[in-house]
């Protein structure tokens, strides 16, 4: 039956194995006899296996051998271990090899069955929670960074990529972007995410500081230093160091670091033993480094070292269309943190919130969603709920949405005036002789573009924001030929 659990049954007592295999087909399994461990390997290489049963001696083969090539290289099969010879210490050895039983020989054919099947079993939670737990740090990596971006969308794929490669890599962006969140992202999608995350603000410390918090120090290293302490880097053994600010490192400073970034070794200070680690590095800077290698100031092969993957993280203002999911996504985490019942910002806020620039990017919004919050008693945000820096000149009263053919301008609720798409004195003499349909085409059109282009192309967001349904605003782009591709590169 092409269903049945399938064994690879691993014994050099070819009597023993062929009874044992018959055996067990009648059972209703499906088994594979070799007699040696290259047999074993190859039988592996041909087919997937639910479970391997092997004897520890195999002539000159050792058993164990092949319970860590399979444990390492076939992690979804299960293995148990038969034996004439077993003692505690055996047994031991076994499952830290990655065996999930030891039976003793001759084995009774009730007991075989049942360690069969609760190898399989287990092995088989094992797996779900393995799938679990993957989801689970999907959830706590990318889907923490919220954004349907098309340029964070590239950046994800990209961590996806990059997450297992030893290779430094670079996050490089305004402040306020995100990029610790990346740099975490990339830690938990990766197979150090059971070791530690250390971050390191470089710019905070002082040269002489900075060396000890990386690299640790010995006692008397300097006044104060009473005892021996360990750096970041040996604190990130086995996991992900995260080295923010690094284009404020000094230059004596650069220069350890790019020993460690190429060896992975390094010395505390004040002392003379040489340490190495097996840390993965990620770095970060607000800064233009290319322009600081440029002047001299930072090196060019520290540069080249870093700068083997470069994730660049684009602006909140870059992104506009990501900002109602933001403030979404903020307002309900300071609502539940202030005790507030508070459900949503309106429209005029919304459109005020796009429409902002954002130095401080993601961060300052956060903050400004919660002032509004801790603020306000009302259940819906608005206007007078944001800072006078968001509103800029513009009073709330003058925030509303008009429509002024005779102008020649269609200006949305945010108060953004959109360019004209024909001339205002020659606007009636256009439409003249036109049904009210096709006249309207002209400016239903650009106030489409324009949401368009303020949301990225988004079209979720668009329709949103024009509180249309979006099968209505995918027939309109349609009809007015907003569908080709092109137009979001125009």
């Amino acid at each position: 039956m092409p269903n049945d659990p399938r064994i690879l049954l691993v014994d050099d007592d070819y009597h023993l194995a062929d009874s044992l295999a018959d055996w067990l087909q009648e059972v209703g399994f499906d088994v594979n006899v070799a007699a040696s461990v290259n047999q074993a390997k190859q039988r592996l290489a041909e087919r997937s296996f639910e479970l391997i049963i092997t004897d520890l001696r195999l002539g000159d083969d050792d058993g164990l051998g092949l319970v860590r090539y399979a444990a390492k290289n076939h992690s979804d099969t299960a293995i148990l271990v038969m034996t004439g010879y077993a003692t505690p210490d055996t047994a031991v050895e076994a499952v830290r090899a990655g065996a999930f039983d030891l039976l003793t020989k001759p084995v009774i054919d009730d007991e075989l069955l049942l360690a069969i099947d609760r190898a399989i079993n287990h092995h088989k939670i094992e797996q779900e929670n393995e799938v679990l737990r993957q989801q689970l740090d999907r959830r706590a990596g990318l889907e923490n960074i919220l954004s349907h971006d098309y340029r964070m969308l590239k950046i994800f794929d990209v961590i996806d990529s990059v997450a297992n490669a030893k290779a430094s890599i670079l996050i490089t962006g305004e402040n306020g972007t995100g990029k610790s969140m990346i740099a975490r992202a990339i830690h938990n999608r990766s197979a150090r995410r059971s070791g530690p995350f250390v971050e390191v603000a470089c710019g905070a410390l002082p040269d002489n500081l900075l060396e000890s918090e990386l690299f640790g120090h010995v006692a008397g290293a300097y006044t104060g230093a009473n005892s021996d302490r360990k750096g970041k880097f040996e604190l990130a053994e086995g996991g992900t160091i995260f080295l923010d600010e690094i284009g404020t490192a000094t230059p004596a400073m650069q220069v350890k670091l790019l020993r460690v970034l190429q060896e992975f070794q390094f010395e505390p200070l004040g002392g003379m033993e040489t340490r190495k680690v097996d840390t993965r590095v990620i770095l970060a800077t607000n800064e233009h480094l290319e322009s600081a290698v440029a002047a001299g100031t930072f090196r060019q092969d520290l540069y080249y070292r870093i700068n083997v993957v470069n994730i660049v993280l684009p602006s909140l203002r870059e992104r506009p269309g990501d900002i109602p999911l933001l403030v979404d996504h903020f307002l309900r985490e300071a609502a539940e943190t202030a005790g507030r019942r508070v459900e949503s910002f309106n429209r005029e806020a919304i459109n005020a919130l796009q429409a902002y620039a954002w130095p401080g990017n993601v961060r300052q919004l956060e903050n400004v969603i919660e002032r509004a919050v801790l603020l306000s008693s009302s259940v819906e945000l608005g206007l007078e709920d944001l800072p006078p820096e968001v509103l800029g000149a513009d009073a709330p009263s003058d925030r509303v949405q008009h429509f002024g053919m005779g102008l020649g301008q269609f200006t949305s609720r945010g108060g953004a005036a959109l360019p004209s798409a024909t001339p205002s004195l020659n606007w009636s003499a256009s439409v003249a002789g036109q049904s009210l349909k096709d006249a309207l085409e002209v400016p239903e059109r650009e106030i489409i573009l324009q949401s368009l282009r303020r949301n990225q192309w988004n079209r979720v967001a668009t329709a949103d924001e024009l509180e249309i349904n979006r099968t209505t605003l995918y027939k309109k782009m349609k009809r007015l030929g907003l569908d080709d591709p092109r137009l979001q590169y125009a």
